[in-house]
């Protein structure tokens, strides 16, 4: 995961290739608490955190946002009282990119952080 977190999100354009099924597989184990759903058809990396309240899941769906603001890559965030579900996903192409891997990664770091 450190490796994951300290790169930046690059510019993705509709027509980009989606990750391979290897590439899912690789990355994957550097963000071990997150999965793979289908939603719609479309692969998303999903995670839930859990939180002792509204405020703290309110609080740390902020820092989220700030993060995706910075890197111009945005998840789906619900925030229910005591937690929170990420979504990553790359909307312009329908699909997962090293971008979403990478975002996730991140997540995880504003959440260790806590």
């Amino acid at each position: 995961m450190e490796a994951l977190k300290e790169m930046k999100c690059e510019a993705c354009r509709r027509g980009a290739p989606t990750v391979t099924d290897e590439e899912v597989q690789r990355l994957l184990p550097e963000i071990p608490e997150w999965s793979v759903a289908h939603e719609q058809g479309i692969p998303r990396l999903v995670r839930t955190f859990s939180f002792a309240d509204f405020g703290a899941a309110l609080g740390f769906t902020n820092e989220v946002g700030a993060i995706a603001e910075e890197e111009g890559h945005h998840p789906a965030l619900l925030t229910e009282w005591g937690r929170v579900t990420v979504s990553w996903w790359t909307h312009k192409i329908k699909g997962l990119h090293r971008n979403d891997f990478i975002m996730a990664a991140k997540t995880d770091e504003v959440f260790a952080k806590r």
